[in-house]
């Protein structure tokens, strides 16, 4: 009920569209540019496309704090909105007359709008409603992700039998189209709080390490997020899995992946509709442990109907744990919010990365082994970034307090 109330509100409702829209382009966008650089150059294209999108997200949010402010409005946003319009758009042609080159500069200048974007969208989303409401939007967006991977990959295999690749490039150019002309609109009669320039001042206490400092309970969660990207790169090892345990091919693999993407929507219309409890950077670091455990346990599934299920359940933990960071994080004040949102990004980023060069490799030679340390490992580090949590969140008195007007919570 928290998401049909949210959604009867204008403002809400059209921003929630546009970024629906607009995930759902991106998937169709990963799957276009993975698809053409395996084509023409292989697998090692391949990767060279994930490190070129991935490596602006470290460089910005390693040293581009005074970049990513410049961005902080809806407005802003939309700028770079239209850029990335131009960028997509442009992919086939700099294939065609660039190859490989002129493939993976567009990418890794499309991995640098969204490094600009990603941060400075979230930190504005939680300003669009009353603070009480906070995790009931961050559930929303949550939600377009997961709609997006379950109809995504789909969709695209549906259309590509209709029309050429290079039409799903357009096809997410209109919807990165659609998203800025729906945050200018919104940027016309909306300023939020984080959009509020920084004090000279206070510059220096934003600066990640300072946060962090300030913060360890929320660095400890941060840290954890890192290391359970990393270690999940270890499900890439999935269809070796169900092939030398199961003697299964790729419709399990299918169905693998429907239950997950069935069990992370079923888990996000929960996540963001129930009170969470407090201490959130400890709960959040605990949801990483039973996601650990969930993993280990994949590797010892001895049928399909035991894999589907784990799989399910793996699924529905996924949305707590973005749902619960999220709302950790949007409990900062603005400015602090947006740069601990980057330097979140910037962890992630970094862990799957170096993950997926090195983790399905050496998993695939002994799926069953593999899932059992990657999820174990997930549970210690897990377990101890809670107990840590726990510990520094004694004092209430060093969690953040929010003390931003909802200016847009009524249309």
């Amino acid at each position: 009920m928290g998401y049909v109330r949210l959604l009867r509100r204008r403002r809400v409702l059209t921003l929630w569209g546009a970024q629906t829209l607009s995930v759902f382009g991106d998937r169709l966008y990963a799957m276009a540019i993975m698809w053409i650089a395996w084509e023409q150059s292989g697998a090692g294209a391949m990767g060279l496309v994930a490190i070129a999108e991935s490596v602006p997200y470290i460089v910005m949010g390693t040293f581009g704090r005074r970049i990513m402010d410049r961005f902080a409005s809806l407005r802003a946003l939309a700028g770079v909105d239209v850029v990335r319009v131009v960028l997509v758009a442009a992919l086939p042609w700099a294939w065609d007359a660039f190859g490989t080159p002129g493939m993976l500069a567009l990418a890794a200048a499309l991995g640098l709008a969204g490094a600009v974007f990603d941060p400075n969208l979230g930190s504005l989303v939680p300003d669009l409603v009353r603070p009480d409401e906070v995790q009931a939007v961050n559930g929303l967006m949550d939600l377009t992700g997961r709609i997006a991977r379950v109809a995504g990959p789909g969709a695209a295999g549906a259309l590509l039998a209709f029309i050429p690749q290079a039409a799903l490039f357009w096809l997410d150019a209109a919807t990165f189209a659609a998203s800025a002309l729906a945050l200018a609109v919104l940027g016309r009669s909306v300023r939020t709080a984080a959009a509020e320039p920084v004090p000279p001042a206070e510059a220096l206490r934003l600066r990640a390490r300072s946060l962090l400092r300030t913060h360890p309970a929320t660095g400890a969660a941060i840290a954890v997020h890192g290391a359970g990207i990393f270690a999940q790169a270890v499900a890439m090892a999935m269809p070796a899995l169900l092939a030398t345990r199961m003697d299964a091919g790729a419709g399990a693999y299918g169905l693998v992946l429907a239950a997950t993407g069935a069990g992370a929507l079923a888990g996000n219309l929960v996540a963001g509709n129930m009170r969470l409890p407090k201490r959130l950077p400890a709960v959040y670091c605990l949801l990483w442990a039973v996601s650990g455990l969930l993993l280990a346990v994949t590797g010892s599934a001895g049928s399909i109907p035991v894999l589907l299920g784990i799989s399910a359940a793996s699924g529905a933990v996924a949305p707590f744990l973005g749902v619960t960071l999220q709302t950790h994080l949007s409990a900062f004040p603005p400015a602090a919010r947006r740069r601990l949102m980057a330097v979140d990004l910037t962890v992630i980023r970094a862990a799957g990365t170096t993950s997926m060069l090195v983790i399905p490799v050496v998993a695939a030679s002994n799926p069953v082994t593999g899932f059992w340390v990657g999820g174990m490992a997930t549970v210690v580090v897990a377990a101890a970034g809670a107990g840590a949590a726990w510990a520094w969140t004694r004092d209430r008195g060093a969690l953040p307090v929010t003390e931003a007007a909802p200016q847009l919570s009524r249309d």
